[in-house]
């Protein structure tokens, strides 16, 4: 009889310590930083001129989109962005409509609530990436409160399309500087990884005699990590498009480097990985390994087959039955809730309530709870940052633009080391954005802004208590069958001899990020099945095994050809 393979359902407690440790800044928080400041600086000041500042929350609802896709590369980056100035255009006219047809809170809290759990939907489907769902439910639940006529509608999208398309130019002016930016950072992240992972590993070895792939907690937690990093750099590559194919083979040889490195930690060399990722910096030219020859070219061809492999559609990622059903029904109730209780308190502004219970909703339960905890947290300092500049900010219009676009650039220089930390500027944000149509009395914004922060809070984690996600272990059941699946392929691939594994390699890595994410989100759930946690931990042994077979065997073939290189080198150059 097998021994179980299950853990005990139990219910989870709900942690304190921790949540509001910094961690470590973003290595690209300047660029979504200095991105919105310059995107919204220029529709702001263009309406300061006019003498329309009432009209600022349209255009910075455009302006707003410069937060996003700064990880991709611009190939890539110039449709998604642009898919994203149509998302937030597209809610904006919904909230528009919506505003004008009724007057009924009631049914515009309802509206707003349909509309975040579709934009959560769609932002985690689409993996388009920080800052999430969280700024079109922010624009869109601010414009359903705002008054405007049906005849205004089409002015007022006009001037979010022209925020937007600031918003794009901005996000695309460094590729004239750096065009392979994304992809170099993306290349040495997983270099650094790797060295750290190298570097664990053999810390654990001598330290415990563990096995010969580095096993144990801290390994393991490394490796992971590595092996995300080097997924996320293969994806950053395949997404630069046909234009850059020469850098991105040379990129690629370096994350063959790092992959080489997990495959086999205790031959790495962690000093030369984290010096060929220090290069990867400004525009000079991509490093090249010692003793690399034109023969190791063969390696990186798979990436070129991939790149015309078909994607998966949309419609899939969404369609009933995926995972990201519960988190979207939890986002539609909790947010319902917190807008119907502000309304039932008397606060004027209810959608602060729901924009707060959306802001809370992570892949899983002990995530979503540790967002509360960080947002009411950041809320409550943020309102007294508020209370501080609000004297300063009423001194005049340009005074507040000024401080609105410190705010803004603070918020995404902190928010990236703990979310509590970027709440203490985007709460005095959120309250200096409603004073650009008029000033108001700071007390009664603050007074809002907390008991709308709570409600928020208290009712958003209650509906994530009580939408259970029981779909969590289900996707790791799937989750465990493709990595099967791609640790079955990549072996055929090795007993074959013949071809390369290279894609095979690339679709298991994949597979182990997917499983590693699919077990750490079902973790975090408070009610459900018990967890097949040995099953995990073998099937990523087993495909951590496999991806270093195919690392050695990717070695083997690319020394076989620079022995013919040489060989016909020599034919060539013998006498007749």
């Amino acid at each position: 009889m097998p021994p179980p393979s299950h853990r005990p359902a139990r219910v989870r407690r709900l942690p304190l310590a921790g949540v509001l440790r910094p961690n470590k800044p973003s290595d690209i928080w300047f660029k979504p930083a200095s991105s919105v400041v310059v995107a919204t600086a220029i529709p702001d000041l263009t309406l300061l001129a006019l003498g329309r500042l009432d009209l600022v929350m349209y255009t910075m609802a455009g302006s707003f989109c410069a937060l996003y896709t700064h990880h991709l590369p611009y190939a890539a980056r110039a449709r998604a962005l642009a898919w994203v100035v149509a998302g937030m255009t597209a809610s904006v006219a919904v909230a528009l409509v919506a505003a004008s047809l009724t007057g009924s809170a009631v049914v515009l809290v309802a509206v707003g609530a349909v509309l975040a759990a579709l934009q959560k939907t769609l932002c985690d489907a689409t993996r388009v990436g920080p800052p999430g769902h969280l700024i079109f439910t922010f624009i869109s639940s601010a414009t359903l409160f705002a008054p405007g006529t049906l005849g205004q509608v089409p002015a007022h999208l006009a001037l979010t399309v022209a925020g937007g398309t600031v918003a794009w130019l901005v996000g695309m002016a460094p590729a004239l500087v750096r065009p392979h930016g994304p992809e170099r950072r993306a290349t040495a992240r997983a270099l650094r990884a790797a060295a750290a992972y190298a570097e664990t590993a053999s810390a654990a070895s001598a330290a415990s005699a563990a096995s010969a792939d580095g096993a144990g907690p801290a390994a393991e937690r490394a490796r992971s990590a590595a092996a995300g990093a080097v997924h996320a750099a293969w994806q950053a590559l395949l997404a630069t498009g046909s234009r850059t194919a020469e850098a991105r083979r040379a990129l690629g040889r370096l994350v063959v480097r790092a992959e080489e490195a997990i495959a086999a930690p205790a031959a790495a060399d962690p000093a030369a990985l984290r010096a060929w990722a220090a290069k990867l910096r400004g525009t000079s030219a991509v490093p090249r390994p010692v003793g690399v020859r034109p023969g190791e070219r063969d390696e990186l061809l798979g990436v070129e087959a991939e790149l015309a492999a078909p994607k998966v559609p949309l419609w899939r990622r969404v369609a009933p039955g995926s995972p990201l059903a519960p988190i979207a029904l939890r986002t539609a109730v909790g947010c319902a809730l917190a807008g119907y209780g502000s309304l039932a308190l008397g606060v004027g502004r209810p959608y602060w309530a729901l924009v707060t219970a959306a802001s809370l909703y992570q892949a899983n339960l002990t995530l979503t709870w540790s967002r509360g905890v960080q947002r009411v947290v950041g809320n409550l300092v943020g309102v007294l940052a508020f209370a501080a500049l609000a004297p300063l900010a009423h001194l005049g219009h340009a005074e507040l633009i000024v401080c609105c676009l410190a705010l803004a650039f603070g918020a995404e220089a902190l928010i990236s080391r703990n979310y509590w930390m970027g709440s203490v500027c985007v709460t005095p944000m959120a309250l200096l954005v409603t004073e650009f149509a008029r000033f108001q009395q700071p007390g009664e914004l603050i007074l809002d802004r907390v008991v709308d922060t709570l409600v928020g809070a208290v009712l958003g984690v209650a509906a994530a208590v009580l939408v259970t996600n029981r779909r969590a272990t289900d996707h790791i059941e799937r989750a465990l069958a493709a990595t099967e699946r791609a640790t079955a392929r990549a072996e055929a691939d090795l007993a074959a001899g013949t071809g390369r594994t290279e894609p095979a390699r690339r679709g298991l890595t994949a597979a182990l990020v997917e499983l590693r994410a699919a077990a750490d989100a079902a973790a975090g759930e408070w009610w459900q099945r018990a967890l097949p946690e040995q099953r995990v931990v073998a099937a990523e042994r087993a495909g951590h095994r496999t991806l270093a077979a195919t690392v050695r065997r990717s070695r083997e073939n690319g020394r076989a050809a620079r022995t013919r290189e040489g060989t016909a080198d020599a034919l060539e150059g013998a006498p007749a």
